[in-house]
């Protein structure tokens, strides 16, 4: 079962991109992030004629998570533990697996809770999905996502000058490495890729040429508990879709599941 994570910036904008995904890769599951479309928007007919089923946990111009997949889910919800029905979060069963599609908010501009309304929506965000890893490490889990930290030090170009900027900050990171011990998870991108290997999965669009500057992070991952682990036997980050036309900022990552 191959499984691919993407913070797709608008699906209907990048369907073209998608399409070019699912003939290259035909993965069984796509969990996607920032679709920016409710659910009566979104291009299920689009999935569907390519023998992809929908689940869909969606919001109108912002946020918007999904989880395509060949196979029927047996279960399906949407979690909103910071009470603000913002669309971040959605499960499946298919497989065995429990998969996760999560989209943690981006947190603006500036890191000071205190004055940043959004920066303290994230740590809030972090620590209850913090709890809520916590009491499903005995799942077979595979949590996908942008979730918007980069939590090593060689996680970005510069340590030393994003250390101040959100998502790189000493807070974000700490939490986020907090919800994989609490969860027993496994970081897979970072099992099988690993620098001097390029581990990037965003690059800003302002960025005039990302392959000579290079100055990325890596915010997107996927996790496996300990229970899935085992059976993940390779992983990808599929960096050639930042070149296309009308790309995301984002990349696709990929992992292969026995």
């Amino acid at each position: 079962m191959k499984i691919v994570s993407w913070n797709v910036n608008s699906v209907n904008v990048r369907k073209p991109l998608l399409k070019k995904l699912i003939e290259e890769f035909s993965p069984e599951v796509i969990c996607l992030q920032e679709t920016k479309t409710d659910n009566n928007s979104f291009p299920t007919n689009f999935f569907e004629t390519k023998n992809y089923k929908c689940c869909l946990n969606g919001m109108r111009s912002y946020n918007g998570v999904a989880i395509i997949s060949k196979e029927q889910p047996k279960e399906f919800f949407c979690h909103d533990y910071c009470e603000k029905n913002d669309a971040r979060h959605i499960e499946v069963e298919i497989g065995g697996y429990k998969i996760h599609s999560v989209y943690v908010p981006a947190g603006g501009d500036e890191p000071n809770a205190a004055t940043n309304k959004k920066f303290q929506h994230k740590l809030d965000f972090l620590d209850r999905l913090s709890e809520f890893v916590a009491d499903r490490k005995k799942d077979k889990m595979v949590l996908c996502g942008d979730l918007n930290v980069a939590p090593h030090e060689d996680d970005v170009w510069s340590h030393k000058q994003l250390k101040n900027v959100v998502s790189h900050t000493d807070i974000e990171r700490k939490k986020l490495l907090k919800i994989m011990k609490n969860g027993n998870m496994h970081d897979m991108i970072r099992k099988f890729i690993n620098p001097p290997n390029n581990i990037y999965t965003w690059w800003s669009y302002r960025s005039p040429n990302f392959k000579i500057n290079n100055r990325g992070r890596r915010l997107d991952h996927i996790w496996c508990s300990e229970l899935a682990s085992s059976n993940v036997i390779n992983a990808k980050i599929l960096d050639k879709f930042r070149s296309d036309e009308r790309p995301s900022d984002h990349v696709p990552i990929l992992i292969h599941i026995n």
